[in-house]
């Protein structure tokens, strides 16, 4: 299939120029003191009155003791005799960490670090192998972790955190998941301003800080954690709807014209920038659309409880994250449009395939920066969910736990196996369930699984379904009730919802799609 044979989902001008996208680049200031003409008795005197008072230090580089395992264990505490320093592999230097979980021991490793209160931090490490976890505990506030699932050669991870108002120190832990293979981590930094010294625990803490759901560990869990995000606000069936950021022929619509039937409403779409991985955003001009209006608009749509997310990609959208310095910035840059302009998470609609690891990686670790309200939805082709293989759906189920939904395009297919093996047409209910079922198979929860249709026979080149079959499909997948010939092997009451492309083609037709769609979708147990 031409898989940019699309002249629906992103189509726009193209003579008009990308804006510009400049990375986020952090700076450090240089603080210059001009020193009188002090005597060295003078100097002697200072340093050690700071020594007995114990005075916080200026900001460190890096506040972690022995933060490359090069002197062993030393300033480490790991359960269970579980972490040895090795000579390979390493990130850096001669040695690293390697950790060793048991079917009852997750090998965490800890260290106790000097912070002060009220100040930020930002806490990273190189790590290898299968769950991987890397935060700190007892900040004061909401206590930040990552990780990821399948590192097969060394990568970083990265997250921050505010301490509290009474906080001075904070523990530091690595650790893997039960019964799953050694891991391997290497410079951990935590950088941010010192605080004063205090003399660590000799013993780890009795309740390991974990980002996967405890059980009374009697038996601790064998497989890692993958049940789907909670806390994002959205009810249990949501309607989802692309808002077009370009006039391609739609109604040109501002976010506060937007039908109320839509939940999620993704902007659509973020610009690549010359920095790989990074994109930024830029309202089109001919919609003469001001900044602060648009701004406004989003707080008005969230204070009635929808959300707003940023879509990357598009049929022209040309970014790239095949790598560990194009997920950090990616990661970084929508982090950054997050707050400038108040969205709530990201759509990944990047139509010439997608890279599982480092998408994962991105994904990962905004989800650290953003926290667990993020909002990460999904828009692939049919192609690209045919399998546990396939480049979408491989990503969406290594971020399980913290994706929102992935709302499969079903048009623009031509006919496709479903999910019992018989090669179904589009635009037919047949087709919608057979794939939906074939995403559900593979490991999806069903409440991450929506359907995606065009909103008219305008807004797709083929595969238009009325919503009277959008309704069935969801009935069938539900219920078991409006089924064609294809029956799910079971039902899946928690099915997710529905989207549409686009919030203004929807409008161009009188708003037919939400109206028969979205009633149905918020009326379902």
């Amino acid at each position: 299939m031409e898989r940019a044979a699309r002249p629906d989902h992103g189509s726009r001008n193209p003579s008009r120029p990308a804006p510009p996208g400049p990375a986020v680049r952090r700076r450090a200031a240089l603080v210059r003191r001009a020193v009188a003409s002090v005597s060295a008795a003078a100097v002697v005197g200072a340093c050690a009155a700071l020594a007995t008072t114990g005075a916080a230090s200026a900001a460190t580089t890096d506040l972690v003791a022995n933060p490359g395992f090069e002197n062993a264990l030393s300033n480490w505490t790991c359960t269970g005799g579980s972490g040895q320093a090795v000579a390979g592999p390493v990130h850096s230097g001669s040695s690293a960490l390697k950790a060793t979980p048991t079917s009852s021991d997750d090998a965490q490793c800890t260290q106790t670090v000097a912070v002060r209160p009220n100040a930020q931090y930002t806490l990273s490490a190189w790590v290898q192998g299968s769950y991987v976890y890397l935060g700190a505990s007892g900040t004061g506030g909401a206590d930040p972790s990552t990780w990821t699932p399948n590192a097969s050669s060394y990568t970083q991870l990265t997250t921050s955190f505010t301490t509290g108002a009474s906080t001075t120190s904070v523990t530091v832990y690595l650790h893997g998941w039960y019964a799953q293979p050694a891991y391997y981590a290497d410079d951990v930094v935590l950088s941010g301003p010192g605080g004063t010294q205090t003399t660590p625990p000799t013993t780890p803490p009795t309740t390991p800080p974990t980002t996967p759901p405890t059980t009374p560990p009697t038996t601790p869990p064998t497989t890692p954690p993958t049940s789907p995000p909670t806390g994002t606000g959205l009810p249990a069936h949501v309607v989802t709807g692309y808002w077009q950021n370009f006039d391609n022929g739609a109604t040109v619509q501002t976010i506060a014209q937007v039908q109320d039937q839509y939940d999620i409403i993704a902007v659509a779409f973020a610009d690549a920038t010359t920095t790989p991985g990074a994109v930024s955003f830029t309202l089109d001009p001919s919609l003469n659309y001001g900044v602060d209006r648009f701004k406004a608009d989003i707080a008005a749509k969230q204070a009635a409880g929808k959300k707003v997310v940023i879509s990357v990609g598009g049929q022209n959208g040309t970014v790239s994250v095949r790598d560990s310095a194009s997920a950090a910035n990616f990661a970084d840059s929508v982090w950054s449009l997050m707050r400038t302009y108040g969205f709530n998470g990201v759509d990944i609609d990047l139509e010439n395939g997608i890279d599982p690891t480092y998408m994962t990686q991105a994904l990962r670790a905004l989800s650290a920066e953003a926290g667990p309200g993020l909002i990460i939805t999904m828009a692939p082709q049919t192609i690209d969910m045919l399998s546990a293989g396939s480049d979408y759906l491989a990503t969406a189920l290594k971020i399980k736990d913290i994706l929102t939904v992935v709302n499969t395009q079903y048009y623009n297919s031509g006919s496709m196996n479903g999910c019992d093996g018989g090669v179904y047409g589009q635009g037919s209910v047949d087709f919608i369930t057979s794939l939906a079922c074939t995403a559900i198979e593979a490991g999806l929860d069903p409440s991450q699984v929506g359907i995606g249709t065009p909103a008219s026979t305008r807004a797709a080149g083929s595969g238009y379904v009325s919503p009277s079959v959008v309704d069935d499909a969801l009935d069938c997948l539900a219920a078991g009730t409006g089924c064609g010939s294809f029956h799910p092997p079971a039902k899946w009451p928690t099915i997710r919802g529905a989207m549409t492309w686009s919030t203004n083609w929807d409008a161009a037709a009188g708003n037919t799609w939400s109206g028969g769609v979205g009633g149905h979708v918020h009326a379902m147990p």
